[in-house]
């Protein structure tokens, strides 16, 4: 994983107003979810302040005048409050949980809907680990943010206010000295905020790393020990774990000292009130109650300033989730339906690539001036060295991709006319690397068309040549196939993707290296259930193995881009061109392994 991505995973460094009011803006459809977490914990604040400022009058009012009624009537309403700011307590721990769980939901199902509109081509240059974080991880901040965030601001807000306008209320003159102290609180909590940000976005850059590392050799194990690379390895992690701890060292050291220096600029305010506070009610000026509701009131209004750390960073935290989520939310699919395109319901007739220009990368040119004229129900087979631009022809087909210049047709139309549900839910794809999905191989075969019944998934898997493997297995078409088809062979899962394929009933029909990763029997097996498929369709083979594409209408050997050779099989093996040496090379090769297979056996070649 490079550093570049890395870098990606960093806190912003500047608070974002855009961002900040674009999260806001999911909330817009619980207004009064919203309205109500607000107002609940705005009134459990200042029912903070009012018992404080209860307090004063029972120490004044009732115990210190000895008026046993007074006491009486403070306890009542004191009890009363209690009761409210339960019931308030209650109102915003459970609409916090609620809002956090509606736009958790919304935010994620946004995502995946998106998700299934992007291009190929997004998913080719994006990690899957990185679209993995931003739904599930980053979306979890951001709900955090509109809920418990947004409870820890307003909290810490409503706290400030009401306790200095009961201060202001009680005496003046000692409020405005407990004031002064505030913009040096806040500058210091400033202040170790950034410097606490600064190591806690190096230790989340580090951990990203480390994390890198671990996969990479958790994943590589057998290469790992295979190449004695475990010492190396050991070294590299080693420094990595020491640079994450230096850092995070030094963000527990200044962790540890940002409350003592809080607490210390606290205590001057602390003793600047019990002065005089004291020299005031010597003069009858400020009462007892007096002190110690100020008092109380200092203590109330340093918690928040001491958690201020805290909350900025976790705001920090949930904004940059919330960029990096919108830059997935924003990112536009490079292949998209036009907006007159419609469905002909049928994508049946020629397919016709005409001066079609293609790259993935500005000035890589894959395909240059590429010209082919495909009729309907041909099967046509795509060879050549790699990077030659087999893989990309199949992919413009399909249209995961579209040509940069030039036109693709279909039926005699621009394939961009019709809808992308049009063109690719009429094609059916097996890929060199089969993927199936957990589950048990019946509903992976019923993937291709999901309302086919028990009945038809057999006879599908009967043509793909995948029912008598599927019999052997104990439970039959009930068998669990795994995550990713694990616990089946590669041909296994090669043989499940073909018979969902056929069941799919495809009017164009693509091969990419099907073959390549199994044994000849599975091999026959796979050529069989192919010509079963390929029979009155049109179909494009991508051939590792050229002795599994003789039979195709026409072979194009394709190299840098465009069609070096075009013929039948033997009419390229008699041309002694490209495809000649391609597959002479190829044969020699096996009959070198089969003779010295047969020399170690000790049996005759015949």
């Amino acid at each position: 994983m490079s550093d570049q991505y890395f870098e990606e995973e960093e806190f912003t460094t500047q608070f974002n107003g855009k961002t900040l009011l674009r999260i806001m803006a999911q909330t817009a459809p619980y207004k009064k979810w919203l309205v109500a977490l607000l107002l609940s914990i705005s009134i459990t604040a200042f029912l903070d302040a009012v018992f404080t400022y209860l307090s004063k009058g029972i120490i004044d009012n009732a115990i210190t005048a000895g008026d046993r009624q007074a006491l009486i009537r403070y306890l009542a309403a004191y009890g009363g409050l209690i009761l409210v700011q339960a019931v308030t307590v209650f109102g915003f721990i459970y609409t916090a949980g609620g809002l956090g769980e509606k736009v958790r939901y919304d935010l994620r199902q946004k995502l995946f809907n998106h998700l299934q509109d992007l291009s190929l081509s997004y998913y080719s240059r994006t990690p899957v680990g990185w679209i993995m974080s931003r739904v599930t991880s980053d979306t979890d901040r951001v709900a955090e943010l509109v809920t418990w965030g947004l409870i820890d601001v307003t909290w810490a807000i409503m706290n400030i206010l009401s306790s200095a306008a009961f201060m202001l209320l009680i005496n003046w003159r000692l409020a405005l000295i407990v004031l002064a102290v505030l913009p040096v609180m806040l500058a210091a909590a400033i202040w170790f905020r950034q410097k606490i940000l600064t190591e806690y976005r190096q230790v989340r850059k580090m951990n990203s790393k480390i994390t890198g590392a671990f996969n990479e050799n958790i994943s590589g194990v057998r290469v790992v020990k295979a190449l004695g690379r475990e010492p190396e390895n050991l070294r590299e992690f080693s420094v990595l774990t020491s640079q994450m701890y230096r850092s995070a060292y030094r963000a527990a050291w200044l962790s540890a000292l940002f409350l003592p220096t809080v607490q210390i600029i606290s205590a001057f305010a602390i003793g600047g009130v019990a002065w005089y506070g004291g020299l005031q009610a010597q003069v009858g000026l400020l009462t007892i109650g007096g002190i110690y509701s100020f008092l109380s009131y200092i203590t109330s209004m340093m918690w928040p300033i001491q958690d201020m750390a805290r909350v900025y960073a976790e705001m920090q935290q949930s904004i940059a989730s919330a960029e990096r989520m919108f830059s997935l939310m924003d990112a536009r699919p490079e292949v998209a339906d036009l907006p007159d395109a419609y469905d002909p319901g049928t994508i049946a007739g020629d397919i016709e690539f005409d001066h079609v220009d293609f790259y993935y990368e500005e000035g890589k040119p894959v395909l240059q001036d590429f010209n082919l004229h495909v009729r309907q129900g041909e099967t046509i087979a795509l060879v050549g060295p790699t990077g030659g631009g087999k893989s990309t022809i199949v992919n413009l087909i399909c249209r995961f991709y579209e040509p940069k210049r030039g036109q693709i047709r279909i039926g005699g139309r621009d394939y961009r006319e019709y809808s992308l549900q049009a063109i690719q839910s009429r094609i059916g794809v097996v890929l060199q690397t089969p993927h199936l999905f957990s589950g048990t191989i019946k509903e992976n075969i019923r993937y291709g068309r999901l309302d086919a019944t028990d009945a038809e998934i057999e006879e599908a898997a009967r043509v793909a040549g995948a029912h008598d493997f599927i019999m052997t297995l104990p439970k039959g078409y009930d068998e669990e196939v795994g995550e990713g088809g694990n616990l089946l062979s590669t041909g296994q899962k090669q043989l499940i993707s073909l018979a969902r394929a056929v069941l799919a009933r495809p009017e164009i029909f693509v091969m990419d290296e099907a073959t390549s990763s199994v044994d000849t029997l599975t091999e026959a097996l796979i050529q069989k259930g192919m010509d079963n498929l390929m029979q009155g369709r049109t179909s494009f083979v991508i051939a590792h193995r050229l002795s599994t594409i003789k039979r195709a209408d026409r072979i194009l050997v394709i190299e840098n881009g465009r069609i070096a050779e075009m013929g039948t099989h033997a009419d390229l093996l008699r041309r002694r061109g490209h495809y000649y040496r391609l597959y002479t090379k190829q044969f020699r090769h096996e009959l070198g392994q089969e003779y010295n297979l047969h020399r170690l056996t000790g049996e005759a070649v015949a």
